[in-house]
C-alpha cells in the first residue's frame, strides 16, 4: 500500500519507520528541509512514561492563577480573540476533576508504557545512538510543602503500578552529586527509575536515516497546502509542488494538524501550547547532572544530552506565535543558574521555542477518522517523544488492517464524539 505521511517531527518518522517494517511503499513530507526541525527539534528529552501525567488535574485552575501573579511562572496566557483557544480552554478546565484526571492519566500511562517498550526494542534492534541514557526521571521539589503534597500522586502511582522511589535532600544529591553546592535549596523528590531521556532530534534524524534504508522517501521544502476529499475518502493532497496521490494518508503534522483537518469537516481538538528550551556546552562536567531531572517549582526539565546542557520547559497560550520572549528564556536561565550555575555558560546559552500539539485532556488522537483512508497520529502535547514509538506503531497496526496490541478506547477521536 501505498502511504503519504504528512509531517516529519518523531511522530511523523515513527510512523513512516514502522509502517515500511510493515512492507509499505512510504514518503514522509514536511515543510522543513530535513525530519525534526520544529517541535522535535530542541525539547527537555525526557521518555517519562511514569513520571508524565495530564495537566488537566485537580486544583490546576486555582493554580495557575496563582502561577499568573509570579514573575518566573510556569504558565503565560496572552488572551486573544481566539475562539480555538477559549474553545480548548473551557475543554480543559472540564477535565479538571479528581475522577477525568484518573481517566486520562490511565489512557496515557497505557500508550506510554507500551511506547517506552517499543522504544527500548527498536534501541536494542537497531543500535540506534542519541544520547540515551536510562537512569530514570527525578521530579526534584524545593518546598517542604510540595513534597507532602505528593502523598495523594502517589497513592496513585501504586494502584497504576508505576515504580517510584521518594527520596529525602540526601537521596536527591547521592542521585545527582552536582547539586551538594545547592543542596539548601531542595526539599527531596521523586524518582522514576523506569523513566530514561535521550535527544529527541537526533534520534529523529538517525531514524530517518535507517527508514531511507527500507525504502522510505523523504521530501522535505514541501507545504501540504490542503487535502481532497472524495466519497468518503482521501483522494489527493495539493502541495506547492503538485498534487499527489495515494491508497493511505497520516496526518501527523502536531499543532498544524487541526489547519488542515478543518477544511474537511474535521473539527480537532488541538491546540498550540508553546514551550522554550536553552542549550549550552557543558564546561564543567562535575557541576553538571548525570542525567535528567524536572525542576517541579518552575515546571522545567533540565537534561544532559552528551557535552550538552538543556532546559525546557514552560507554556506559553498564544496561537501560533513562535517570538522567543526574553522573559521565557529568562525563567530557564534562572532555574538553570540556582540548580547548576557552574555547569557552563548560562548567558550564552542557544534559545529555542517549539509549539507542542495539546488536546484538552491531554491523552492524543490516534487512528480513524470520518475519512477510512485518513488516519491521526497527533496531539501529543509534552509527551509526544515520549509516546513516539508506540503512537507509530498502533499507527502501522491500523493502516495495515491489524488490531493494535493495546486497548485504543479514549486513545482516538471517537472520544470526542
Amino acid at each position: 500500500m501505498k502511504v503519504l505521511v504528512l509531517g516529519g517531527g518523531v511522530i511523523g518518522v515513527t510512523s513512516a519507520w514502522y509502517l515500511a517494517r510493515a512492507g509499505h511503499e512510504v514518503t514522509v513530507l514536511d515543510r522543513q528541509n530535513e525530519p525534526a526541525r520544529e517541535t522535535s527539534f530542541a525539547n527537555g528529552g525526557q521518555v517519562s512514561w511514569g513520571a508524565g501525567g495530564p495537566w488537566a488535574a485537580p486544583g490546576i485552575p486555582f493554580t495557575a492563577l496563582k502561577w499568573l501573579l509570579k514573575p518566573h511562572s510556569p504558565l503565560v496566557l496572552r488572551p486573544r480573540l481566539d475562539p480555538a483557544l477559549w474553545r480548548w480552554l473551557m475543554q480543559m478546565l472540564g477535565n479538571c476533576t479528581a475522577r477525568k484526571y484518573l481517566i486520562n492519566k490511565e489512557r496515557q500511562l497505557r500508550l506510554a508504557r507500551y511506547s517506552h517498550a517499543a522504544l527500548a526494542a527498536l534501541r536494542a534492534d537497531t543500535g540506534i545512538d542519541y544520547d540515551a541514557l536510562q537512569r530514570g526521571v527525578l521530579v526534584l521539589q524545593r518546598d517542604p510543602r510540595e513534597l507532602a503534597d505528593r502523598h495523594g500522586e502517589r497513592r496513585l502511582l501504586d494502584r497504576l503500578g508505576i515504580p517510584y522511589r521518594v527520596l529525602d535532600r540526601t537521596g536527591c544529591i547521592a542521585h545527582e552529586p552536582a547539586l551538594a553546592p545547592v543542596a539548601a535549596r531542595i526539599a527531596g523528590g521523586v524518582l522514576y527509575p523506569g523513566d530514561e531521556h535521550g535527544d529527541c532530534h537526533k534520534f529523529t534524524l538517525e531514524l530517518a536515516t535507517r527508514a531511507q534504508r527500507l525504502g522510505v522517501q523523504f521530501q522535505g521544502s514541501i507545504t501540504v497546502q490542503r487535502l481532497e476529499a472524495d466519497a468518503g475518502r482521501i483522494a489527493r493532497i495539493h502541495t506547492d509542488r503538485g498534487a499527489l496521490a495515494a491508497d493511505a494518508f497520516v496526518l501527523a503534522c502536531g499543532s498544524y494538524s487541526p489547519l488542515l483537518a478543518a477544511p474537511l469537516g474535521l473539527r480537532l481538538p488541538v491546540y498550540p501550547v508553546k514551550g522554550y528550551s536553552i542549550t549550552l556546552p557543558i564546561s564543567n562536567p562535575a557541576a553538571a547532572p548525570q542525567g535528567t531531572l524536572t525542576d517541579e517549582h518552575y515546571k522545567i526539565v533540565i537534561s544532559r544530552l552528551g557535552d550538552r546542557l538543556r532546559a525546557a520547559g514552560t507554556a506559553e497560550l498564544t496561537g501560533y506565535d513562535l517570538r522567543l520572549r526574553p522573559g521565557r528564556i529568562n525563567t530557564l536561565r534562572h532555574s538553570l543558574r540556582s540548580l547548576f550555575p557552574e555547569a557552563g555558560d548560562i548567558e550564552r546559552a542557544e534559545p529555542w521555542a517549539g509549539l507542542r500539539p495539546m488536546t484538552p485532556d491531554n491523552p492524543p488522537l490516534l487512528g480513524a477518522t470520518p475519512y477510512r483512508n485518513l488516519h491521526l497520529n497527533t496531539g501529543h502535547g509534552t509527551l509526544g517523544w515520549t509516546m513516539a514509538c508506540g503512537s507509530g506503531k498502533v499507527l502501522a497496526d491500523l493502516v495495515s488492517g491489524r488490531a493494535p496490541e493495546i486497548d485504543l478506547d479514549g486513545l482516538t477521536l471517537a472520544r470526542y464524539g
